[in-house]
Order: C-alpha cells, then sequence, then structure tokens
C-alpha cells in the first residue's frame, strides 16, 4: 500500500539528522542503503501477523556511504511479511483500519520533525 499526498515526499533533509529522527520514531535503516538510496523500516506485529511501515528516499547530492547527502523522500508504502517469501506492498493486500490509521499518524509526526530542517 502506498501511502499518497503525505507531504513528506516534498521534502529533502540532511541524512544524518534524517537518520537520528527516524530512528527516534522506531524506523530503522541499519544495512539498507546504497550510495544513492535509503530504506527505514518500522516492523509492527499484529497478532500473528507482520507489516513494515517503510519510508524511503534518494540522494539527490553527496554520497549515502559517506554520511553526507541530501536525500529527497519518497511515498511511503506499508507491506505485509509472508514466510518464507518476503514483503508484499501490493494494492492487493488487506491491512487493518486499525494499522493504516496508526501509521498515518506516525508518518504525519515524521514530517513535522522533518519540516523543521528540510532544506
Amino acid at each position: 500500500m502506498k501511502f499518497e499526498n503525505t507531504g513528506i515526499e516534498n521534502l529533502k533533509a540532511d541524512l544524518n539528522r534524517l537518520d537520528e529522527i527516524m530512528l527516534e520514531h522506531g524506523l530503522v535503516r541499519e544495512g539498507q542503503w546504497d550510495y544513492e538510496r535509503v530504506t527505514y523500516d518500522k516492523k509492527i506485529q499484529i497478532k500473528d501477523s507482520i507489516y513494515y511501515l517503510r519510508l524511503r528516499g534518494y540522494a539527490v547530492e553527496g554520497d549515502v556511504g559517506a554520511h553526507r547527502a541530501v536525500i529527497q523522500l519518497l511515498p511511503p508504502l506499508l507491506g505485509k511479511h509472508y514466510y518464507p517469501h518476503g514483503v508484499e506492498y501490493g494494492e492487493g493486500e488487506d491491512f487493518p483500519a486499525s494499522l493504516v490509521t496508526q501509521c498515518k499518524n506516525l508518518i504525519d509526526q515524521v514530517k513535522e520533525e522533518i519540516e523543521i530542517f528540510a532544506l
């Protein structure tokens, strides 16, 4: 599921500050980057199902590997994990309404904090 028109996709931010904000909200980058892209994931478990909220971005300036980059954020995604195949983000997935609301609220919180230092 793609979250459209959140406003977060209009923001550009410094990678290091972005890492701090995302981590404060449980969105972890870990090894999910290359020299041009970053991915922040938050794992959410509801009963026996596991979901991932994913915020993505790409470098418009600098180098992610050198920790000096300006990141353009992209629309967030929500996916469901299927063992052993991985996470599906397709539009055909069914997500609990409470989960969608929780994710929208988190996206709004992150966006508000990023807007303070957005470039």
